[in-house]
């Protein structure tokens, strides 16, 4: 076992970076509708060769928005279960499709799929250009189909702050806690991305920001696959799994 993942036990996947929102605040920077996805086949994959060689405690899909490829988020949500992985988490705004058939179907997937959590990021800069109506239908759905839900906000400075971007998710909540949700702690924006760039008058200059999203390089406890297939230092289309985790060094 390659001694700089002794402690790996956390998979990622970022599906897409695509996604139906414009937000302000987005540490990835600007996001388009179009965009390449994972190979659901290869990332599925990948979940039954990792944990056949390390103990695999949570795996989650985000994006972009990643359900504007349901089908491959359920691929790799069922090869998780079915491989024993105990925590199994998709991030989304909940705004891919205004069909609420469609909304409903997706849902029932990711239920069958053995989606264990879903946390629904929702807020003051998500609801700028996602529909609340949609992000609740698809709560409203998730429920129905027995999935945990809660709503992840975003907030500017701390979640205490009140500034009027936090007093307008504190409103939108609302929206939400009254069909039944409960809200994460969820999580305070830090200079990135969109962030920086819109929002740099919250922020202190003179403050050393750490990127919470960070890996020790010398002890990786989490791997990402990025929609082009990368993930460490390989590519899935091009090398095996598990010959990119042995060939990993931080070097």
């Amino acid at each position: 076992m390659n001694r700089f993942l002794r402690n790996l036990n956390r998979i990622e996947f970022l599906v897409t970076q695509a996604c139906t929102g414009r937000c302000r605040h987005c540490s990835q920077g600007e996001h388009s509708l179009k965009g390449e996805h994972l190979d659901a086949d290869t990332a599925a994959g990948a979940v039954y060769e990792i944990c056949k060689n390390y103990k695999i405690e949570s795996l989650m899909t985000f994006g972009g928005e990643p359900l504007l490829y349901p089908e491959t988020v359920c691929k790799i949500h069922k090869a998780a279960r079915e491989t024993g992985i105990a925590k199994r988490s998709v991030i989304t705004n909940g705004f891919f499709s205004r069909d609420r058939g469609r909304i409903k179907e997706v849902a029932c997937m990711l239920a069958e799929s053995g989606v264990g959590a879903i946390l629904l990021s929702a807020d003051a800069f998500h609801q700028e250009t996602i529909p609340l109506e949609y992000a609740v239908h698809f709560a409203e759905c998730v429920l129905a189909a027995g999935v945990a839900i809660r709503v992840h906000p975003a907030w500017l400075v701390s979640e205490e702050d009140n500034n009027p971007y936090n007093r307008k998710t504190r409103e939108i909540l609302r929206a939400f806690t009254q069909i039944g949700l409960g809200v994460s702690c969820g999580n305070v924006i830090f200079p990135s991305g969109n962030a920086k760039k819109y929002l740099a008058e919250y922020f202190d200059e003179r403050r050393e920001y750490v990127n919470p999203y960070e890996e020790e390089p010398l002890d990786i406890k989490a791997i990402c696959f990025s929609p082009n297939g990368q993930v460490l230092n390989g590519n899935v289309y091009k090398a095996g799994i598990m010959d990119i985790l042995e060939g990993y060094s931080p070097d």
